[in-house]
């Protein structure tokens, strides 16, 4: 099979939509609350649940309308807690962001 040339390849790739995945941190009434409650920076967080959720719900809507692929990716108190002690790091967040990375790349 002959390849392409060089400009109707960059024409193709241009063309072929990619699709870049990113995680989002995610919680539930209960774990929002809980996080927030033990963040060293708690003014990161919106004043109530409901006005995270429709936040992060933009947010969603945004990503997929760029055409990034954005993944919920739920925080669990204590696994995040315990994967903070072991790491020596404090809830914040670059340690949410870091923690949410790690468990999309399937990270233990």
């Amino acid at each position: 099979m002959a390849k392409l040339p060089l400009l109707e390849r960059l024409r193709l790739k241009k063309r072929t939509p990619r699709s870049l995945e990113v995680g989002v941190a995610w919680y539930n009434a209960n774990s929002w609350e809980r996080i927030k409650n033990t963040a060293t920076d708690p003014e990161r967080f919106e004043s109530t649940f409901e006005e995270w959720l429709a936040m992060a719900e933009d947010t969603l809507r945004n990503f997929v309308n760029a055409g990034v692929a954005p993944e919920k990716v739920m925080i669990d108190p204590e696994e995040f807690a315990a994967w903070c002690k072991t790491r020596r790091k404090r809830n914040n967040a670059s340690a949410r962001a870091r923690f949410v990375s790690g468990k999309l790349r399937g990270d233990r």
